[in-house]
């Protein structure tokens, strides 16, 4: 394919940005009690997937996900969708995900997620029997080469259907810009407040300095000077 696109696949589109959405978490499942023969009280997946409905294999060429230490090949690679682990597990901890482009050129994106597998007092008293954790975040493709630009623009779909995430992002997107104009808002009206408490207290300041300049002029001995010679 570097052939397709001249003798220097390697540069640069000067000024071009593409974003591709994408989706990150885990989800976990309690047995319900303690497993006997190891321990574990969870089933998790741990996942990659993109936020539209979109076939990520066009640029991305694995996926991994580094493990614990105390699993067997910790690292475990993953070449085609979905980009996924399941696993069985008592304890939480940090998951590495490396993302490898097809294009050489791209260096690879490294994301961080802490698995999670216990559940809020909420969440029980819900009687939610399964955990879902995950996040909307973007990979950035800054002056891509043409061969990335063209993989990131010839796409195709990975379903027919509705593509829908657990967690409704636009519903998120909305209640966190509210809370952000609210948050201005407030933040806004305590500056006023506070601006207005500065005025008076300088005003108050100058009138005790006036006062005490007066005070002081009222309270000077007033001097009268004799002739020595009548």
């Amino acid at each position: 394919m570097a052939a397709e696109f001249g003798s220097d696949p390697g540069s640069r589109i000067k000024g071009l940005t593409i974003v591709k959405p994408i989706i990150y978490g885990n989800v976990a499942r309690y047995f319900g009690k303690k497993r006997e023969e190891d321990g574990h009280t969870h089933q998790w997946t741990v996942y990659l997937k993109p936020y539209k409905n979109e076939d990520m294999t066009s640029y991305v060429k694995k996926v991994q996900f580094k493990l614990h230490e105390s699993y067997p090949n910790a690292n475990r690679v993953i070449v085609k969708p979905p980009y996924e682990v399941t696993e069985t597990g008592w304890g939480e901890f940090e998951v590495v995900i490396k993302i490898f482009f097809n294009d050489p050129n791209e260096r690879p994106v490294t994301i961080y997620h802490l698995l999670k597998l216990f559940q809020s007092e909420t969440d029980i008293m819900l009687g939610k029997k399964s955990l879902v954790l995950e996040f909307y975040d973007e990979l950035v493709f800054q002056d891509p080469t043409p061969m990335t630009q063209h993989m990131l623009t010839n796409v195709r779909q990975i379903s027919i259907g509705a593509y829908k995430h657990d967690v409704d992002f636009e519903e998120k997107k909305e209640k966190t810009l509210h809370n952000i104009m609210s948050a201005k808002s407030k933040i806004r009206y305590e500056i006023s407040e506070l601006n207005e408490r500065l005025k008076q207290s300088k005003e108050l300041i100058n009138k005790l300095k006036d006062d005490i300049v007066k005070k002081e002029k009222d309270d000077k001995p007033s001097i009268k000077i004799e002739p020595i010679f009548a």
